[in-house]
Parts: structure tokens; C-alpha cells; sequence
């Protein structure tokens, strides 16, 4: 490993213990549940999960990754820059209607921004009890607020270090929760010395181990089979992950030789120290938990199952009956994620179950069917085979959890469903599928465009059920075609784009019948349809109908990497699933109709060419907003005035057709005044009382230069626009002070008074709307000092051959904002320079 490669991954310990320190400390000072900090990853506008402590990483998997522009708490605090405070479910229904229906359990949460002096690095978030008054969390906003601060200025000193260090692109760090009390039992202590090999240990735990201190020293081997002789690999495996800076982020169960439950935990060298990256010393501890063996004993006997779970989900005690009703031995239950020791637990409805144990305070009950004796997962008769009735009750540190033998009718309580509760109930379904269908229709109230809703359902559908494959295909003149796809093996949907509605495929098939087609396997789906290319040999596959007012729309395939059977309750929420998303997707359709035609009217309105002078080169650049209708009112225009140009830029209010209308009555007004050569001051005053007579109910900004192109003289008049730029022939740039009135269409009697500046040959002039400049949560003035930096780096020109062509400058400029998903306003810019001599003829 090179120095630099070593300087990295020392940085980015660093960076995962400080974010696991600040977890821990922000878990004690607001009595939480959980906490976890989100940091940018490297693809802009998506925030990754960094840490989370006290919660399993796997149930919480859709929250992993959090857009910047989704009505998420953590993405407005980042967005925004601002703490994001929802006392209870009730207040986060309120405001984040989409969060609260994915997560509808009673807890409260806290957000706070991350911050450096001159950046936001991510957001520190906290799930806690509810409160039913806001006023109850000032102290704990205020604690979280000044351990935001210190994060925000430690990780700002690593920014400094290196800039990819503070991002984060992988998966979270799943860290267990500081302890509520201290542990039981007995404590030993050792150190491990990778240079050397050797293991000491203190008095007690040598005695434990039976290997008394005068002895030689232990070897991490011997050491790993006398702590744990079954688990041995695993803490070999723990010890030298901590040896190369990367300590577990969980301690790890295992089993004494006389079968007594142990805990092993482990702290890897300091990533801190100064000087050169070199082997250092592990320490750990073993614990034995003594007293706590007797609460265990007593367990053991008796007759109903009984599991107790970390806050990480790990199985840390079953008894005996627990584990035959499991059908699983407790040697591999225990140390283990529940879902890891029983397999046929990992289903979605568990993972509902299990995230309202660790955050609501009341107990919750349910059945889970278990499959036969011979392995068979799902019996084909809904009450057939065998049930389980499961108790999870919730815990500061720990989750205790029963099992018993149960009928799923027999022990449903009687009274209508909707009387049902399932913290009462152990017969009363998940209602966590109900949640579904509100989850992906709120989503999908916010996307406009095929494009958007297809993400949407990628979002939000794909992780509900633990799939990995998406494609969507709509209907158009009786042909298939591909809208959107993810996760199928590159080209493999090539041969199926086009496809005819008398082909027998199962796409075309689910469409033309009405009836969703479920396949647990892709060997079944291989049977019904002989001949069909597979992109798997293993998985199952839903195929769902895209009809929306009894019209078809299209259809939607989802795919699983593994086989998977489909429940009633699946299968009905999936068949409501398409009818949302088809009725998204015809919306869609329509108002991309509507917008092309309102994209034509705009581009109509803009200047097909500029006006020409020999001694001028001017370019302009237009990028529309990306939400809405994708129109607005921003323009800019080049006019002949008198022996001089005219330079125009302009932005009116909103969005929409009305805003693309008023915009080109002004360009039209503003063109008309410079063609008579008035005065800047004469312009602005006219087209001002223009725009109050058409009572619009519209205002807008404008620029408006008149640039003499032999003297280099410009006379400037402004009304409520950001400044203008000017680079100068030395590279040195500048925001021009230019006084200004107040925007058109709001005072008759406004004023615009005029300012005279002069612009060098081989300066460019930069005018632009604020869509350039402006973000969310951000100051415009640091959005005009990276425009001031972008052009000052854009190139010298002039007509010198190292000089960069103005039309290459403007691309520049616009680069970013070109690039971006969501611009959530268009853009104008228009830049002019002065040339030496008269441009030659070609």
C-alpha cells in the first residue's frame, strides 16, 4: 500500500469513528432511539446514510439514500440548512406526509444540518419518543445543535485534508446504541500486538480461559479457540479487521466451551496519531454475563419460546423451546441477525413488525406462517400449514420476543377488521402493505414526465418489496414500447422493443387480459412460456397491467434475484400498485403533450439570431426549468440602437404559459424602444408602464445595456436584476455596482436611473438570470461568486490563439446547470465582447 493509499484510509477511519462518536453522543442527549448522520456522496443532489446506531441497517434500507430535493426531513435540513424538528407522528403526518405513511409508528425525530463555515457536509438525525408539545425538545435541540456544530467543524478540518474524504458513496456503518446500564457479570481485558502475535490478557480473563499469566504468551489463534472454540474464525476475523482500522462496528456473540453466552468486543488502533501509518495494538474485552446466566436458566425452562434481540437485530439469548419452534439450533441463532438464523423470517411483513418494536413504545403482535417439515416455504391454502404467533416487546437496550405455536383465524379477535389493532392483536395482519399504495400516490402527486413517474416507481416500489429489476413499457399504436428500465443485464430488452399486441409474451399478455401474472420462479415462468429468453437463472417475476380509466396504458415487469412466492396481500397491493401508476403514467402522457406544444410557443418567443455588429461577438444561452411545464419567462435579446447595441436580459415572475406570454409582450416592447434608440432610463420607464397596463398581475426584472462598440462607452439602466459581470482583459473579474430601480409592473412612478462604465476590447460582459445563481438554502451572493470565479477561469480572448471562442465560455458557464436533474428555474445568459478589429468575411 502506497503512503497516500495509507493516508486515506487512515483519513476515512477517522472520518467513521467521529461520525460513530457523534452517533452515540447525540443518542445520550436526546434519549433517542437511534441516530445517524447523512453525508454527501459523490453524486450530486443524493445524500447517503454514514452511520446509524441503534437500528438494523437491513430493515431500513429504503432510507439509505435521501435525493436533496425530496419533502424528506433530512433533505430539507440539508437543503435548507435548517433543524427540521417533528415532535410526533401527528406533526410529521402534517408536514411530511410521504415519510410518515413509510414509516407510520409513533416516534419523533430531530434533524440538524452539518456545517462548515462555508459549506453543508450532511445532517445529524435522531428518532426519539414522542412528545406531544414541541417546547419539550428545545434543550435536546439545542445539545444535538452544538454537537452538530463540532461534527460540522471536525469535519471541515478533513474537507481541508482532502475533499473525497467527508463524502460517502457505500453503505452505512450499523453500530450498536450505547448500553442504557451497565453490564453484568464479569469483564476481562487483553491486548493483541500484531507485530509480535501475541495475546496478553489480564488475571481474570487468563483464568477464564484457563491460561494462567505466568504462562507463555497466547497467540491470536489460541487465543480466538479458548474464547470461543466454535466461533474461533470469527474473532480471528474481528481482531484483524481492527488491526487495519476498520473495527467492527458490532460486538460479536458467541459461545463459551461450556455453551454460556460471551461477548467479545474490540477497539482497533488509534487512526489519529501522528506520523507514519504503522501495525498497532487491538484491545478488546470478553464478557461473561454471570448474573445474568441465572435470568437465562430460568428462560430455558420455560414452555413458551422466548428470544431476546439487540437493537441491531442480533439474536443475543433463545431458549430451547424457541428454537425448536424456529426449527433452527440455538448455536445458530445466537450471534446472528434473526433474519440471518431463520431464513424463511425474511419477508417484508417481519420488517414492518420489527421497525414498530424499536420505535414505538408498544408491544406488537402478529403470525408468521412456518413452512413444512420438509422445507416446502408457502402451503398453497391460505390457512394450511403451520402459524406462529410472535410478541415483540420493546426495550431501552434489548427486544424480548415470544413464540408459540398459533391458528391465524382462531386467534383473530372478533368485531369488524377495521377494530382491529396489531399492537392488540396477534391475529391482525401487517397493515404496513396498506401503507403501500399511500407511499408510491403521494410520490407519484409530485412527478410530472414518464420519466419522473417511472423513478418514482423505481424509488419507492422496487424496495417495498425487496425487488432489483424494473422495466416499464407503454403502449403506443398497438406496440410495446421501452419507457424505463434497471437492474436487467445490458441489451438484454432490445429484442422485446416494438413488440405487437398478437405476440405471446407475458408483458403483452398481462396487458390484453387485465390480470396481473405472478411467477415464484423463473423456471415457472419458463414453463408457461416456452421459447422466452430468461435474464436469470433464478428469481421470480411479476408482471403487472398499466389500465388507467379502462384504457390501456402499458405494463410493468418487477424482478427478484432470488424465488419468492406471492401472497394474497402481495398480490392485491401490487394489483393497486399498477392502476396508481397507470393513471401516473396517462397524466404523464397527456401533459407532455401539452408541455411540447408550450415549449414551441417559447421557443418562438426567444431570438432565432442576435443582431450583428463588426466590431461585437455576442452568444446566448437558454436552459428551461426542469419542474413544471418546463417554460418560464426569462429572455435575452441583442438589438441594433442607433450606432450602437443594445443589450437585454430579462425574467419574468412564474412558471407557465402566462409567464412565456408576458415574456414575449415585454421582449417585443423592450426591441420596439431600441430600435428608436431611447435611453436606458426612457426603456425601463416604458416598458414598466407597458407591463402595468396589461395588468398581468406579473412582475419582472430586466437589464438593459446599451453598448457603443467603437468607444467601448455603455450606458447600463436595471430594475430588481442581479448585476452584471465584467472580466476584464487581465482575467480580473468584477460585479458591476450599477444603481437600479425597483422591478417592472409594480410602481408607475419608478425611477431606473443610468449608469456609464466602459468595457475594454477583450472584456466580456455577463448578464444572467438568477436561475443561474440561486439554490435553495443558499445565498445568492455565493451562487454569483462562483459565476465570478467560473468566467475569470473560462480563458483569455480577444483574438489571441490561446483565446477561447465566447460561444465555448457560455458553454462553460452553463455546464453545471446543464448537467443537473431538477433545475428548479430556467436560465438566461448573454455574453458580449469587444473585438480588436472588424471580424473578416469568410
Amino acid at each position: 500500500m502506497t503512503g497516500s493509499a495509507e493516508s486515506a484510509e487512515r483519513r476515512s477511519g477517522r472520518l467513521a469513528a467521529l461520525l460513530i462518536d457523534v452517533s452515540a453522543e447525540a443518542i445520550s442527549a436526546s434519549g433517542g432511539h437511534a441516530a445517524g448522520v447523512y453525508l454527501r456522496s459523490r453524486t450530486p443532489g443524493l445524500l447517503r446514510l454514514a452511520v446509524l446506531e441503534g437500528l438494523p441497517g437491513p430493515l431500513f434500507r429504503p432510507w439509505w439514500r435521501v435525493h436533496c430535493d425530496r419533502p424528506f426531513p433530512v433533505a430539507d435540513s440539508y437543503r435548507l440548512g435548517v433543524e427540521v424538528a417533528l415532535p410526533n407522528a401527528t406533526e410529521t403526518m402534517r408536514r411530511y406526509p410521504q415519510f410518515a405513511a413509510a414509516l407510520p409508528f409513533q416516534f419523533g425525530s430531530l434533524s440538524v444540518p452539518v456545517a462548515g463555515s462555508s459549506k453543508v457536509f450532511g445532517v445529524l438525525t435522531v428518532l426519539r419518543p414522542s412528545t406531544t408539545d414541541a417546547m419539550e425538545l428545545m434543550p435536546v435541540r439545542e445539545r444535538l445543535g452544538r454537537l452538530a456544530e463540532e461534527l460540522g467543524a471536525a469535519l471541515e478540518k478533513l474537507d481541508g485534508q482532502d475533499p473525497d474524504t467527508v463524502t460517502w458513496d457505500g453503505g452505512p456503518l450499523c453500530v450498536r446504541p450505547p448500553a442504557s446500564r451497565e453490564p453484568s457479570g464479569h469483564v476481562g481485558r487483553f491486548r493483541w500486538d500484531p507485530a509480535t502475535g501475541e495475546v496478553v490478557a489480564d488475571a481474570w480473563l487468563s483464568g477464564a480461559l484457563g491460561t494462567p499469566p505466568e504462562d507463555a504468551p497466547l497467540t491470536a489463534e489460541t487465543f480466538a479457540a479458548a474464547v470461543a472454540p466454535a466461533d474461533a474464525q470469527r474473532v480471528l476475523a474481528v481482531l484483524r479487521e481492527a488491526a487495519g482500522g476498520r473495527p467492527p462496528a458490532l460486538p460479536l456473540y458467541v459461545r463459551a466451551p461450556h455453551g454460556a453466552p460471551r461477548l467479545v468486543e474490540v477497539w482497533g488502533p488509534r487512526t489519529d496519531a501522528p506520523g507514519p501509518a504503522v501495525p498497532a495494538a487491538v484491545r478488546g474485552v470478553v464478557l461473561d454475563p454471570g448474573p445474568g446466566s441465572v435470568a437465562d436458566a430460568a428462560a430455558d425452562l420455560l414452555p413458551e419460546g422466548v428470544l431476546c434481540l439487540d437493537r441491531l437485530g442480533h439474536v443475543v439469548y433463545a431458549n430451547p423451546h424457541a428454537a425448536r419452534l424456529l426449527r433452527r439450533p440455538r448455536t445458530e441463532l445466537l450471534g446472528r441477525t434473526l433474519w440471518e438464523g431463520v431464513p424463511w423470517l425474511n419477508q417484508p411483513t417481519l420488517e414492518d413488525h420489527l421497525r414498530g418494536a424499536l420505535l414505538s413504545p408498544d408491544p406488537v403482535h402478529f403470525h408468521v406462517r412456518r413452512p413444512s417439515a420438509h422445507g416446502r416455504e408457502r402451503p398453497p391454502h391460505p390457512f394450511a400449514g403451520d402459524w406462529l404467533a410472535l410478541s415483540v416487546y420493546p426495550g431501552a437496550d434489548f427486544l424480548t420476543c415470544t413464540v408459540r405455536l398459533g391458528h391465524r383465524v382462531a386467534d383473530a379477535p372478533s368485531g369488524p377488521p377495521g377494530e382491529q389493532s396489531a399492537s392488540q392483536s396477534p391475529g391482525t395482519p401487517s397493515l404496513a402493505p396498506l401503507y403501500r399504495p399511500i407511499v408510491l400516490a403521494i410520490a407519484l402527486t409530485e412527478a410530472v414526465t414518464a420519466r419522473q413517474v417511472s423513478a418514482v416507481v423505481m424509488r419507492e416500489l422496487l424496495p417495498a418489496f425487496g425487488g432489483n429489476r424494473l422495466a416499464i413499457y407503454l403502449l403506443q399504436d398497438r406496440h410495446l414500447y421501452l419507457a424505463w428500465e434497471t437492474g436487467f443485464p445490458k441489451g438484454f430488452l432490445a429484442p422485446f422493443e416494438g413488440v405487437g399486441m398478437d405476440e405471446r409474451l407475458p408483458g403483452v399478455e398481462t396487458l390484453t387480459s387485465g390480470r396481473p401474472l405472478f411467477f415464484d420462479s423463473m423456471q415457472q415462468l419458463a414453463d408457461a412460456y416456452p421459447g422466452v429468453a430468461l435474464d436469470a437463472r433464478e428469481g421470480a417475476r411479476a408482471f403487472l397491467p398499466l389500465i388507467a380509466s379502462g384504457r390501456p396504458v402499458g405494463s410493468c415487469i418487477l424482478g427478484f434475484d432470488r424465488p419468492r412466492s406471492f401472497s394474497n396481500e402481495e398480490r392485491t397491493v401490487l394489483t393497486a400498485l399498477a392502476g396508481l401508476i397507470a393513471h401516473a403514467m396517462e397524466k404523464a402522457q397527456r401533459y407532455e403533450s401539452e408541455a411540447a406544444l408550450a415549449r414551441g410557443l417559447q421557443q418562438a418567443l426567444l431570438p432565432r439570431r442576435l443582431s450583428q455588429h463588426p466590431l461585437m461577438e455576442t452568444t446566448g444561452r437558454y436552459l428551461p426549468g426542469t419542474q413544471g411545464m418546463e417554460v418560464g419567462g426569462d429572455w435575452y435579446d441583442v438589438v441594433a440602437a442607433g450606432d450602437g447595441m443594445a443589450l437585454v436580459i430579462g425574467d419574468v415572475q412564474g412558471h407557465g404559459v402566462q409567464s412565456a406570454a408576458t415574456m414575449g409582450q415585454l421582449r417585443s416592447a423592450v426591441r420596439a424602444f431600441a430600435l428608436g434608440d431611447r435611453s436606458p432610463d426612457e426603456v425601463m420607464s416604458g416598458t414598466n408602464h407597458l407591463l402595468i397596463d396589461l395588468d398581468a398581475g406579473l412582475f419582472a426584472s430586466c437589464c438593459y445595456i446599451r453598448l457603443d462598440p467603437e468607444t467601448g462607452l455603455a450606458r447600463a439602466a436595471v430594475a430588481g436584476h442581479p448585476r452584471p459581470l465584467l472580466r476584464g482583459p487581465d482575467g480580473r473579474t468584477q460585479v458591476l455596482d450599477l444603481p437600479g430601480g425597483v422591478v417592472l409592473g409594480v410602481d408607475p412612478q419608478a425611477q431606473y436611473p443610468v449608469a456609464e462604465l466602459l468595457v475594454e476590447p477583450g472584456a466580456v460582459l455577463a448578464l444572467y438570470t438568477d436561475g443561474l445563481v440561486e439554490r435553495p438554502g443558499v445565498d445568492i451572493d455565493v451562487g454569483i461568486s462562483a459565476l465570478r470565479v467560473a468566467l475569470a477561469r473560462a480563458g483569455a480572448l480577444g483574438g489571441r490563439p490561446e483565446g477561447r471562442s465566447l460561444s465555448a465560455v457560455a458553454d462553460r458557464l452553463t455546464a453545471a446547470a446543464r448537467h443537473m436533474a431538477d433545475r428548479p428555474d430556467d436560465i438566461a445568459l448573454l455574453l458580449a465582447t469587444r473585438r480588436t478589429m472588424p471580424l473578416r468575411p469568410s
